[in-house]
């Protein structure tokens, strides 16, 4: 299906909507009826629009957020399996754990019990290795485009998954494009509800904001940089690694800006083990 640029435009408008009614309560199942409703388009048509706009269906978009979801309370919470089934959608425990299992490896129980199945790369050798897995590098000015996010961070997918659409209606997104998402608050001190956060990618000159969409350049920065391989539910790890481990003994002080996180590999098309994130603290510059 080929669309002209206009009407691509207008269609990831709709979508988004669609998009939202999914994301507003992951353990809610909007049928199709509802969703076209949303997007107003015709449920005869509706599917094919949202995959042409999205790249994936709408039930992959609810089994994304059910699962990120069941990640998060699990790595948080540690609540029992049936409990997260309930609160993410699933009809019964042995449902939840069929569907988590096929897609982080492990069943909820043994990710639960574990503390995740994530950790920094490369691993450690032994407890002194952590030094050398922190990378300091200089990053020249980025231009993004960027949605921001207000709550509990996990739900920060939601506004990557419109901030994309958005994109790929203006013909945006190729291999070169950078996500990143700019973090200002510390979940351990500020409510979840008030949690301020931006979902961003990286756009040329020449683009336009519309659509809420805010468009704004980061100066070139120096930035302590740790990658974690894992699911983003359990990215607080690298955080106190960075915060807690790395920064006291490291001679550097934080500069004046929000964290950073830039999302290296395809979570749609990989399994959560195999996402990889860097976490970036960005730093004064050097004396």
């Amino acid at each position: 299906m080929a669309l002209k640029l206009p009407t691509r435009q207008d269609y990831a408008r709709r979508i988004a909507r669609a998009i939202a009614l999914i994301a507003a309560d992951p353990a809610r199942n909007p049928g199709l009826e509802d969703l076209a409703a949303a997007a107003a388009f015709s449920p005869f048509h509706f599917h094919r629009i949202y995959r042409e706009i999205t790249g994936e269906t709408p039930a992959e978009t609810l089994a994304r957020e059910r699962l990120s979801r069941a990640a998060g309370l699990l790595a948080r919470e540690r609540l029992p399996i049936a409990a997260v089934a309930r609160r993410c959608g699933y009809g019964s425990a042995a449902a939840f754990t069929r569907a988590f299992r096929a897609a982080y490896g492990v069943p909820p129980a043994a990710y639960r019990d574990a503390g995740g199945i994530g950790r920094p790369r490369p691993e450690p050798g032994d407890e002194e290795d952590w030094m050398n897995e922190v990378t300091i590098r200089d990053e020249p000015a980025l231009r993004l485009a960027t949605l921001a996010h207000r709550g509990p961070y996990m739900g920060i997918g939601t506004r990557f998954d419109l901030l994309a659409a958005w994109a790929r209606a203006r013909g945006l997104e190729g291999p070169a494009t950078r996500w990143i998402g700019l973090f200002h608050d510390d979940p351990g001190s500020v409510p979840a509800d008030a949690l301020r956060a931006e979902a961003a990618m990286t756009v040329p000159e020449g683009v336009e904001a519309s659509d809420g969409v805010i468009l704004r350049t980061l100066p070139p920065t120096r930035l302590a940089v740790l990658v974690f391989r894992g699911p983003y539910a359990e990215l607080e790890r690298a955080y106190r690694r960075l915060y807690r481990d790395w920064l006291p003994g490291s001679g550097e002080e934080p500069a004046d800006q929000p964290a950073r996180e830039e999302y290296l590999n395809d979570c749609r098309s990989l399994p959560p083990a195999e996402w990889l994130t860097a976490v970036m603290l960005p730093l004064r510059p050097a004396a």
